[in-house]
């Protein structure tokens, strides 16, 4: 398609938002690497909704989060800002944490309920709960939220059924807390959640958020941050061995199964034309898990680390009518999302540094993108060691390189816990275009003027960054922990309680 008849798209958008606020969909997995779908090249993934939204969406190669884990990247998302400016690090918040997301960081549930947006959010928080349920996120601009507040492996699995009829789940996951709480609201409704039909649960209350809405004529956003494909892996009935990959393809095939509900309900409710379906991941796979853990494709490493592996991200856009289907190269990141719905929305933005940049030249036009460089942090960022890599371009220079345990069991001796914290002086530099895994640091004088120029761009960087007070330095308090019977003993055993959703 033509650049005339691009920037005419671009026009009819904008005429669309004036007219009629688009809806929002965000859909966020959790541990999926580069190469885990159909539509990014694995030979036997079955997600036939995520390669449809590809094939007629827009999808990204060059897309990045803030963080290899989770509780950091989901910050950023949601704020459009670094994790180190919110307090999200070093690591990820726990069931007992004091802290969370702090409550003066606007999220963009609360930059679109200032336009009139409903607003909800389905799976998992992992911000943060605290006491009374400080930092759950009824408190931070939804108005509906069905989910489990943290990480489902933050509690005993070992006896809990993740598969039909009575497949125990894998490992023993986090041990001596309560079991994992699943909430309406601020309400425990079961605990332990239930693997089996707790998807259907989140496909049935995403649905019924987008009719109400769509029938009392109300834009809405949707963040449905799944559970999948994180360990341990899970399935209903419907999904339980019908894949080609074994219990992670399982859990990958249903969570592309709750995705094609909400596109149903989409067009059901015909609205669809009028919704932006925005999907990515939280950080790369745990490879540490093997064949239960993901596969980043071509690039190196995964989870935990800075490599490519750890914070690309696969990344799909879709808007029928308004995004024509393609390929696009341009540099963008999970902080660009806020300030594109912003925009999109006719939204203030929030009055605080954002280190995100609209992205609508990309979505509307194929074009270039705003961003002109990614910075990567560790999963314990700190003032002393700073950004451990930046992309500026092409190009990607590793300042400190270190493996860890969730990428431990790979032939890559990089990407392994014993692969300790390394300066680099220089900079390996990498072209990511030509390499993008990471093998051929490019070296001599002819590259000098490429890493004293991403030098700069560093120190500039650096020198806005204000680390804010660690939330998850905060500490742990067990009283803190979500339980549907806080009065029982003894903890956290007691802790227990069913009712049908």
């Amino acid at each position: 398609m033509g650049s005339k008849m691009r920037a005419f798209f671009a026009l009819i958008a904008v005429a669309c938002v004036r007219a009629s606020p688009p809806n929002f969909v965000l859909i966020f997995a959790d541990d999926l690497g580069y190469g885990d779908l159909g539509c990014f090249g694995h030979p036997s993934s079955l997600t036939p909704n995520l390669d449809r939204l590809a094939a007629n969406g827009l999808r990204f190669t060059d897309f990045y989060v803030t963080s290899p884990v989770c509780s950091p990247s989901r910050a950023a998302l949601l704020t459009g800002r670094y994790q180190t400016r919110s307090g999200i690090y070093p690591g990820v918040l726990y069931p007992s944490s004091r802290g969370g997301l702090p409550l003066n960081e606007t999220t963009i549930a609360e930059v679109l309920k200032s336009k009139g947006y409903s607003t909800a959010m389905v799976g998992k928080w992992h911000l943060g709960v605290g006491a009374n349920g400080t930092y759950l996120p009824t408190r931070q601009g939804f108005d509906n939220y069905l989910g489990i507040p943290y990480s489902h492996d933050q509690g005993p699995c070992q006896n809990l059924t993740c598969f039909p009829p009575d497949v125990k789940c894998f490992g023993r996951c986090d041990q001596g807390v309560v079991t994992v709480p699943l909430m309406l609201g601020e309400t425990i409704k079961q605990q332990p959640a239930d693997f089996l039909k707790i998807e259907k649960a989140y496909g049935d209350f995403a649905s019924q958020f987008i009719r109400v809405a769509a029938q009392n004529e109300r834009p809405f956003f949707l963040y449905y941050p799944s559970h999948h494909t994180h360990y341990p892996q899970y399935a209903g009935e419907e999904y339980a061995g019908k894949s080609l990959r074994g219990p992670f393809g399982d859990a990958l095939m249903e969570f592309d199964g709750t995705i094609g509900k909400i596109l149903q309900t989409l067009m059901e409710t015909d609205v669809i034309n009028n919704t932006l379906v925005f999907f990515t991941g939280d950080n790369g796979p745990e490879l540490m898990r093997r064949s239960r853990g993901g596969n980043s494709g071509l690039l190196k490493c995964g989870k935990g680390t800075t490599y490519e592996g750890g914070m690309r991200e696969p990344a799909v856009a879709y808007w029928p009518g308004f995004i024509q289907p393609g390929v696009t190269h341009a540099l963008s990141s999970s902080l660009d999302i806020l300030p594109t719905f912003a925009k999109l929305a006719g939204a203030s933005l929030p009055e605080v540094q954002l280190d995100g940049v609209e992205m609508t030249n990309i979505l509307f036009n194929l074009g270039p993108s705003k961003r002109e460089t990614m910075f990567y942090y560790p999963t314990n960022p700190s003032e002393e060691y700073s950004v451990f890599a930046v992309r500026w371009g092409k190009y990607k220079a590793h300042y400190y390189t270190r493996g860890a345990t969730h990428s431990e069991t790979t032939p890559d001796q990089d990407c392994s816990l014993f692969a300790f914290q390394k300066y680099h002086d220089p900079p390996l530099l990498f072209d990511l275009e030509a390499d993008p895994s990471e093998n051929y640091n490019l070296t001599g004088p002819d590259w000098d003027p490429v890493r004293m120029q991403i030098t700069v761009l560093k120190e500039q960087f650096e020198a806005t960054m204000v680390f804010g007070e660690s939330e998850i330095g905060k500490g742990e308090d067990p009283t803190l922990q979500p339980c549907c019977t806080p009065d029982c003993s003894p903890k956290p055993d007691c802790c227990r309680c069913k009712s049908e959703l």
